[in-house]
């Protein structure tokens, strides 16, 4: 496999082409093959292949698939599991013992929450919340075993921002970690390890995957003994990224880059006609020069992405009407695919907020603009509205 080192002075195009993916050494071929394998033969006992002896530890594919996240992150070492709640189970309980204290974040993926409320708080770890767009309020959320400070950046689904660097700070002051959710935003748009962040968190069945055909997750980091320990609990807990699964995120990383910079065009182009629509009375997107978050986000981010949320005139029933007015945004859960997605995150990817502090509005409707023709999408939305 390739030498990051040496890619490190590459654009993140580039890297995002090649990094981990050199020419196979036995025939050649350009693309990574697909190693669908268990087992290894070894050359004696203990003799092993290039480190290979078992793929639930190993797998050349998977591999070629680790090197390319840590490169495009810039991070040392990247792990790849098969999904994004995968990656942080396993972040979780390497990082975690009973007894320790999380601040989660006030907005977050439901699945995140399900996570810490439902799974992680039965074997002894505490966790509160705090808005994380303010880094005094999540100072003053912090505990003397506050051992993790987790974010999204963009959050899902209210958008919200926060400052990776400022958060960075408090968390070396308190000597936690600091998670950066970056699946909004695809290590294109940002970088929070360069910002100060300890680990970014990937869902890599969204943007990095593209396609809406694989399920996958990543970690990526930059502490060495950080890496290894992650990698003794991937191994461990074994939820790791087939090969085939990992090579299809790898193809879709490819594109990555060109994909981002025209689902961010189109979604900017999509609230620009949401806020002046009539029955729209609020809109969720970072590129506006009105969200709170804006100057921010213009100076963490390289773009605002394809995320944008909205909330409708009429209560939560005439939401739900406008998403299943919507044709050409597909109604369904899941975000970051070319095609665009529409849904009503109160009663689908977010149920498990209800009752919560991280409840969401009962009138919002959230979008993933593809990148298909945006006057087409302007028109979807137009009539989906009424």
């Amino acid at each position: 496999m390739s030498d990051q080192r040496d890619q490190r002075h590459q654009h993140f195009e580039t890297r995002a082409i090649h990094a981990g993916q050199e020419p196979d050494q036995a025939t050649g071929a350009v693309v990574p093959p697909i190693y669908q394998v268990s087992t290894y033969k070894q050359d004696g006992v203990g003799g092993l292949r290039g480190g290979y002896e078992y793929s639930r530890s190993a797998n050349p594919t998977r591999t070629a698939l680790e090197e390319n996240l840590a490169a495009l992150d810039g991070g040392r070492r990247g792990l790849a599991f098969a999904s994004g709640l995968a990656a942080e189970d396993c972040l979780l309980r390497t990082l975690l013992t009973p007894g320790d204290h999380v601040v989660i974040p006030n907005d977050a993926y439901g699945g995140t929450f399900r996570l810490f409320a439902k799974v992680v708080e039965r074997w002894g770890v505490e966790w509160s919340v705090a808005d994380t767009s303010d880094p005094q309020a999540v100072r003053e959320a912090l505990r003397p075993r506050t051992k993790v400070i987790w974010v999204e950046t963009p959050s899902n689904p209210l958008l919200g921002i926060s400052d990776i660097a400022a958060l960075a700070d408090v968390a070396r002051e308190a000597g936690a970690r600091l998670v950066v959710d970056n699946t909004f935003a695809s290590p294109y748009l940002q970088q929070p390890l360069a910002l100060g962040a300890d680990v970014v968190v990937y869902s890599t069945t969204k943007y990095m995957g593209g396609h809406s055909d694989v399920v996958g997750g990543a970690l990526v980091v930059n502490d060495d003994t950080l890496g290894e320990e992650l990698a003794y609990h991937q191994n461990a807990m074994g939820a790791i990224a087939g090969p085939f699964d990992a090579w299809l995120v790898m193809r879709g990383i490819k594109t990555l880059a060109v994909r981002m910079d025209r689902h961010s065009a189109n979604a900017a182009r999509v609230a620009e006609l949401l806020v002046s629509h009539k029955k729209v009375t609020r809109v969720y997107y970072p590129g506006l020069s009105e969200h709170p978050g804006h100057e921010i986000a213009a100076k963490q981010m390289r773009s605002f992405g394809g995320m944008v949320s909205f909330q409708v005139a009429g209560g939560e029933q005439a939401a739900v009407e406008v998403c299943n007015r919507a044709g050409l945004f597909t109604l369904g859960e899941s975000l970051g695919g070319v095609e665009s997605l529409i849904e009503h995150p109160g009663r689908m990817t977010h149920a498990s907020t209800a009752g919560s502090a991280l409840e969401v509005p009962n009138d919002l409707v959230r979008l993933s603009v593809g990148i298909e023709s945006v006057d087409d999408l302007l028109a979807d939305l137009t009539q989906a509205l009424g």
